[in-house]
């Protein structure tokens, strides 16, 4: 995160100077300027934070008591209050962290809300859940494909409400109700999330001497206002069971927790770490929650009741009223950004967030982000090296395979030494990962005879095969067709051919070289819940899985015993593209992913497959000198102002007429910032020049560390009349460039 000058907020909290004492401000959680003026009939009373229901032109909205009335309306045209919602007020810390987020993005405060307010239907008293379970089957059940589905949903989780139950199964309510009329499931009560509570005085598992220590320091940081220490260890070291010490200390002191994950498939392993650690459940947060789950956690966590939530990045807007620590686990992953509506990185708000609440924040990872190196050695962060992997298990080997000295078959992706060590290590009992980040049968489709390329019509982007589902899709946008059987351009029969490899491919490959080798494909394309990754993460445990053919949803944060193999079967992607952080990530991830090998048995093996073994990237990794790697990354990011040595802001223009798109570009540009040691880039065509139908510009401006960005893109905007046809998307520190 990066430091600002304090910004002014749209708070109105105890300005005595403002509206009418029988009038009060409310945020509503729309994209409008500010409050809006209500007065609170007589025999009425509301506070700040409390939730209401307001008039807005015809209709009924809800909103959030942000403080006084602005006293700009006259009073006759100020409409009442309709009641104050049953539900507890949203925290002042809450709010103010509200306020802060709209200013920093340059977004509404109303915008910000929305995402505090994304379960409308939590504000009401909660309703008696009904769930199912499983019964003894009756003898004459009659089962289908999708009776079946629903079965083995029960069997390996708890009971659920039919709605969850059918989606989680991928089949209708009503065969969820054919069941339970059968009798082969009964109806429950949904228990309280909060029936489990987590258990502090359970003893966690004996620590190293490293692990002591952070853990110490990191038990004693709870309840002592706020402070941030970076937990870095490498991959295997104990991490988690670290941090678990430093949330049984809030638990002890009856505070509230909050954990922070990347991506949610990596519950699947932590949940269990945190049952045995606690000997209950943690609340959950993400967006593959039914509804009824969603409804009674957000109460739960707002009533104070649910101890200790774990979740991606919208977690960080839930209504704690008694936070007492934060971690970010995995603190440097990508996924902490969102690049769509309020951008933001909740990496950088969680520690706001810990700031306004006095409280500490832990940053976790095997390979912190430059911006938070850099925060450790100003002496911002405190910082805790675990350096060896538990039960002392060494590093694995990792071996550079150069692809031009030893290249695979002609329509082959894995090298010579790369099959050998897969045959060698499914032969030994062991198991293997192969990890290429690319989702699908191949990237790219193209006509051997016209040369057409299969683009998705919505978006500059070539469409993705997924010949498991006969389908093609665009990653951008979401738009998916059947594959054709001939060219769309020319008609030529037959003529389409798959260009490069995706996870689906290589599974292709493996299967024709190993056809008894047991192989799964592990991409968010197959791994469609927490359901489904729970089950795979069994099925490698228990040995049901010789080889793992994955994305980066499977290359940080699991530990598979068996797993002594990992190939990466493209080392060089992702390291193209002028992207400022491309090297940083490309090296997080493959570094991560190499963690997964021999972290129990023998020592692992690491083969990675370039065209490049001289890239400093490859060479890092190939040496294991993460400093020396750092050190260069920084000095080259030193050198340009970029950072963490500089602040970026983007401004993406963006309309159905292109004209208007590039005229209002052009304004923005001729109106840019000229301060000193202020550069704007652009406008130029966005790399992904159509999004979902809208063309896009792009504007870059690079300013020097201590410049109030913020503040300086607000003043741009007010200085440029744009048509309301176009659209202007701030995303404040970038991460994407497309």
């Amino acid at each position: 995160m990066y430091p600002m000058p304090r910004i002014r907020t749209s708070s109105r909290a105890g300005n005595a100077n403002h509206g009418p004492k029988d009038c009060v401000g409310v945020l509503l959680p729309l994209p409008l300027a500010g409050t809006y003026d209500y007065s609170v009939p007589e025999g009425f009373s509301v506070s700040a934070g409390d939730f209401v229901r307001v008039p807005l032109g015809s209709r009924e909205v809800l909103g959030v008591v942000w403080g006084d009335a602005a006293g700009d309306v006259a009073r006759a045209k100020i409409r009442p209050v309709i009641r104050r919602l049953d539900a507890p007020p949203l925290p002042e810390t809450m709010r103010r962290f509200i306020d802060w987020v709209a200013a920093y993005t340059v977004r509404a405060p109303g915008a910000v809300l929305r995402m505090a307010m994304s379960v409308p239907g939590a504000l009401e008293p909660p309703r008696p859940v009904t769930a199912y379970a499983l019964a003894n089957s009756p003898p004459d059940l009659r089962l289908t494909a999708a009776r079946t589905r629903v079965l083995d949903v029960l069997a390996e989780g708890p009971p659920r409400p039919a709605t969850e139950l059918a989606r989680d199964a991928g089949v209708s309510t009503s065969v969820v109700a054919g069941l339970a009329n059968a009798g082969a499931l009964r109806t429950v009560a949904l228990p309280d999330i909060t029936d489990e509570l987590p258990d502090w005085r359970r003893a966690g598992p004996a620590l190293s001497a490293a692990q002591a220590d952070a853990a110490s320091a990191f038990r004693n940081a709870v309840g002592r206002g706020f402070a941030v220490n970076l937990l870095d260890g490498v991959p295997g070291s104990g991490k988690t069971e670290v941090y678990f010490e430093a949330i049984a200390e809030a638990l002890a002191q009856r505070r509230q927790v909050l954990v922070l994950l990347p991506e949610i498939a990596l519950g699947a392993q932590w949940f269990g770490r945190f049952r045995a650690r606690f000997g209950a459940a943690s609340a959950e947060w993400h967006s593959d929650l039914g509804q009824s789950r969603r409804r009674r956690t957000w109460r739960a966590v707002a009533e104070g009741t649910a101890r200790v939530v774990v979740g991606a990045r919208s977690a960080l807007f839930l209504p704690f009223p008694d936070l007492g620590l934060i971690v970010i686990d995995e603190e440097h992953d990508a996924s902490f950004k969102q690049e769509d509506g309020v951008a933001y990185n909740a990496r950088d708000m969680a520690i706001v967030r810990a700031r306004i609440s006095d409280i500490p924040a832990v940053l976790v990872s095997a390979t912190p982000s430059l911006e938070t190196i850099v925060n450790v050695r100003r002496g911002r962060y405190g910082q805790f090296h675990l350096p060896d992997r538990h039960a002392g298990a060494p590093p694995p080997e990792i071996e550079v395979v150069d692809m031009r000295a030893e290249p695979p078959e002609r329509g082959r992706w894995l090298s010579p030494p790369l099959r050998h060590a897969l045959a060698e290590t499914v032969a030994a009992g062991r198991q293997a990962m192969l990890f290429l980040n690319r989702r699908g049968y191949a990237p790219l489709t193209l006509c051997r005879a016209c040369g057409h390329r299969l683009q998705c019509p919505q978006c500059t982007a070539w469409l993705v095969e997924h010949r498991l589902a006969s389908r093609l899709q665009c990653h951008h946008c979401g738009f998916g067709a059947p594959s054709p059987s001939a060219c769309p351009e020319c008609g030529a029969a037959d003529s389409l051919i798959a260009c490069g490899p995706g996870v689906e491919r290589l599974a292709e490959e493996v299967t024709e070289a190993f056809p008894d080798m047991r192989l799964v494909v592990a991409a968010s394309d197959t791994l469609t819940g927490p359901a489904a990754t729970a089950d795979l993460v069994r099925r490698i445990e228990d040995h049901d899985v010789d080889l793992v053919i994955g994305t980066q949803i499977v290359a940080k944060g699991y530990h598979f015993p068996l797993l002594s193999l990992v190939g990466v079967v493209d080392a060089d992607l992702g390291l193209g593209g002028g992207d400022l952080r491309a090297a940083e990530r490309t090296y997080q991830l493959l570094y991560q992913v190499a963690g997964r090998s021999g972290r129990e048995g023998p020592l692992g093996r690491v083969l990675l497959q370039t065209y490049g073994p001289e890239n400093a990237v490859i060479a890092a990794l190939a040496s294991g000198d993460r400093d020396r790697f750092i050190d260069t990354e920084m000095a080259a990011r030193r050198s340009t102002g970029m950072p963490p040595y500089g602040r970026l802001a983007a401004l993406v223009v963006s309309g159905r007429d292109a004209r208007a798109v590039e005229a209002a570009a052009q304004a923005l540009g001729r109106a840019a910032p000229t301060e000193e040691n202020v550069r704007v880039l652009g406008p130029a065509p966005a790399p992904l020049a159509v999004l979902r139908g809208r063309h896009r510009h792009r504007l870059l401006m690079i300013a020097p560390r201590q410049t109030n960005v913020p503040a300086l893109v607000r003043l741009w905007l007010r200085s440029t009349d744009l048509p309301g046809t176009v659209r202007v998307h701030i995303d404040i520190d970038p991460y994407s460039f497309l």
